[in-house]
């Protein structure tokens, strides 16, 4: 009476084998496993999403030109949007020295992809900052919404001056672009942030500028399940292994 039980079993034992092969592990690409990158968080945990750019150019007079631009997205936004706030300090009215620096090459930095930070120099006492910053907290709601500055719509331009140089800020749907032009020939910055990749680049040719540039992504996460919860989660995906992950 037994005997059913027995074949039945040798029959599993058998079939162990070919289901390994089934789930054998498979090994990705280089180009899958960049697809995947930054999705390895549950849904709806992000409550809160944000981007704060910032580009500044000081010269040697202590002229600072410069703009912020900010964009934060909720469950409850509508249509995301960056804002801009522009940055106009007067230094004193000393005269400033044509740069006489040059700098030359760099072509291939339009077709970079992921951060790319530059910074050229062929002049004295500059000084130049290009950085990165990405900023992930928990909370039970999301923060308050606080745009600051000018709306800035799609394939708009938004423009300033002073006697550090001149400033424009761009969008045209897929990111926003910042770029200072500094008087006298002292050199150029810009930050773009678009299709998926950040570049951050500085050219100096005069003497005595203090640039930078700083993009900020600001993450807000739910707060995760009990232990318990999370535990048993675990133990589920634990039982893969057995079947080859």
């Amino acid at each position: 009476m037994k005997t059913p039980l027995w074949l039945a079993v040798l029959c599993l034992a058998a079939s162990l084998p070919t289901q390994a092969e089934i789930f054998k592990p498979i090994e990705l690409k280089d180009q899958e496993l960049a697809a995947l990158r930054g999705r390895y968080v549950m849904p709806g945990r992000i409550i809160s999403f944000g981007v704060v750019m910032t580009s500044t150019w000081q010269n040697a007079n202590g002229d600072v030109i410069g703009a912020t631009s900010s964009m934060q997205v909720q469950q409850t936004t509508i249509k995301p949007q960056f804002y801009v706030s522009l940055i106009d300090k007067t230094g004193n009215s000393s005269t400033i020295k044509q740069g006489t620096g040059t700098v030359t090459g760099g072509n291939g930095l339009n077709t970079t992809s992921g951060v790319t930070q530059v910074v050229r120099a062929a002049g004295d006492n500059n000084a130049a900052n290009n950085n990165v910053d990405i900023n992930v907290a928990k909370a039970n709601q999301a923060p308050v919404m606080q745009q600051e500055g000018q709306a800035l719509d799609s394939g708009s331009t938004l423009v300033g001056a002073n006697g550090a140089g001149s400033l424009s800020v761009s969008t045209n749907g897929t990111g926003v672009q910042l770029n200072i032009v500094a008087n006298n020939n002292q050199g150029s910055t810009m930050q773009r942030l678009a299709q998926g990749g950040l570049m951050q680049n500085t050219t100096l040719l005069g003497g005595g500028n203090q640039v930078s540039n700083l993009t900020s992504l600001n993450v807000v996460l739910r707060d995760g399940p009990a232990a318990g919860a999370l535990s048993g989660n675990l133990d589920q995906l634990k039982g893969l292994r057995a079947l080859g992950f």
